[in-house]
């Protein structure tokens, strides 16, 4: 694949930055409007944390506001390595101090109850009211627990998890594995697309089995897939249950639960019943809570958010804009995919906040690793270019890897490392 130097740089998030300075050489008004205007970001996830770090760099006097309610960022990419027992819940914990301390971002620890796009104004649970020029939405998806008979009692007994978000339901599904006897059954289910990384499933279903090769070989994985057929690397995937996994991993396709029994240890698809020793159903997913709230969220029986593509910006309510899995778009809902929407939002952003036209053909890329054992990984990496009413386009030479290798387990682990610097500093 062919890729110029214009490209590059805004491939490389460089290139929002050098048409910042190429303005400042040339015109005699500062990059931004002189009123210092307010931007504020809800979720401090990939998307977030990373549209308001390039907000505060590439258009400095904007004052820009991080809304989320976590004390510290864990990464749901890499979470699968904690549940498989290669890392832990502090090896995917980063803090959020530089986005405040070296970039000037003003963090607000609390929850968003109401948002008001005519008055632009974000209301917290705190009792915090904060008035916004732009509005940037990156909440991730929302688990439709109450789409699964039975989830929500079963879950609050801690008797099933989903895990599809990572935190303390990451750390007591590896304690349940860690505790289920050697010969025991492990059900984990796929979500019908879309849902949150596509791979994931299947890649935590073979760091599972990576486990229990090693702790307890006697024991079993029963996937159901809400899918017809693997949606994400199957030739990777199957490759490995194949060989390292063979008569491990029982996969069956159409097959979406719709109940669970916590009491029984059951999980009820159609076309079977089937009774676990852990439970890890992940149940269908749409945009987050606050799109809704904001009237975002029109998409798709209204579960997801149609936006311009080129800026981020709803195409349904005006100077609110939504990155990440959130969105509406045949693209990807990864953390790379919405590390690489927040840049461009955010350029956009600085340029139409100084009266300027954002770029019209930005570009975008997307690199997903699984790990498939404690020592192997596989990659899916493309870039996307936009070419008007074809939307963003695939360009050649992207792909995915069949077998995975030592190497690509080692690029996965650096390419971890590299994007939680870019996200947080």
């Amino acid at each position: 694949m062919t890729i110029n130097r214009r490209d590059f740089l805004k491939v490389s998030g460089a290139g929002a930055a050098s048409t910042l300075i190429a303005g400042c050489a040339t015109q005699s008004a500062p990059t931004v409007a002189k009123a210092s205007p307010k931007v504020v970001v809800v979720g401090a996830g990939f998307g977030g944390a990373t549209c308001a770090k390039y907000l505060r760099t590439w258009g400095p006097n904007i004052e820009v506001t991080l809304i989320d309610p976590n004390d510290n960022f864990i990464s749901c990419p890499i979470s699968n390595w904690v549940i498989g027992g290669m890392k832990t819940m502090a090896d995917i914990t980063r803090s959020y101090d530089k986005l405040p301390s070296q970039y000037g971002v003003k963090m607000v620890k609390d929850y968003v109850v109401a948002i008001d796009t005519k008055a632009r104004i974000v209301k917290t649970k705190g009792g915090g009211s904060f008035s916004y020029d732009r509005l940037v939405l990156s909440p991730g998806v929302d688990i439709r627990t109450d789409l699964v008979g039975g989830f929500k009692e079963a879950e609050a007994a801690g008797k099933v998890v989903h895990a599809w978000k990572a935190g303390a339901q990451t750390a007591l599904l590896r304690k349940q594995l860690v505790n289920m006897p050697d010969g025991g059954v492990f059900v984990m289910s796929v979500p019908t697309v879309p849902y949150r990384c596509p791979p994931g499933p299947y890649e935590r279903a073979s760091l599972v089995a990576d486990y229990f090769t090693k702790a307890k070989p006697k024991s079993k994985i029963i996937l159901l897939d809400g899918n017809p057929d693997i949606v994400s690397k199957k030739p990777l995937f199957m490759g490995v249950w194949n060989t390292l996994y063979k008569g491990m991993i029982d996969y069956r396709p159409n097959n979406a639960p719709y109940r669970v029994n916590g009491d029984t240890m059951t999980v009820t698809t159609e076309f079977d019943e089937v009774k676990g020793d852990v439970l890890n159903v992940v149940p269908p997913q749409r945009a987050g809570a606050v799109c809704e709230m904001a009237g975002v969220r029109t998409a798709a029986n209204d579960n997801w958010c149609p936006v311009n593509l080129t800026t981020f910006e709803s195409t349904t309510t005006p100077n609110v804009h939504i990155i990440g899995d959130s969105v509406s778009a045949a693209l990807p809902k990864s953390g790379h995919m919405a590390n690489n929407m927040a840049k461009v939002c955010a350029s956009a952003i600085v340029e139409l906040l100084a009266g300027r036209n954002p770029d019209t053909v930005p570009v975008i890329t997307n690199t997903c690793y699984s790990a498939v054992s404690d020592t192997k990984a596989g990659y899916v990496a493309n870039v996307w270019r936009w070419e008007g009413a074809k939307g963003y386009v695939s360009q050649p030479d992207g792909g995915a890897t069949a077998v995975p290798d030592e190497l690509n387990k080692a690029y996965n682990e650096s390419w971890a490392s590299n994007i939680w610097s870019d996200v947080l500093g």
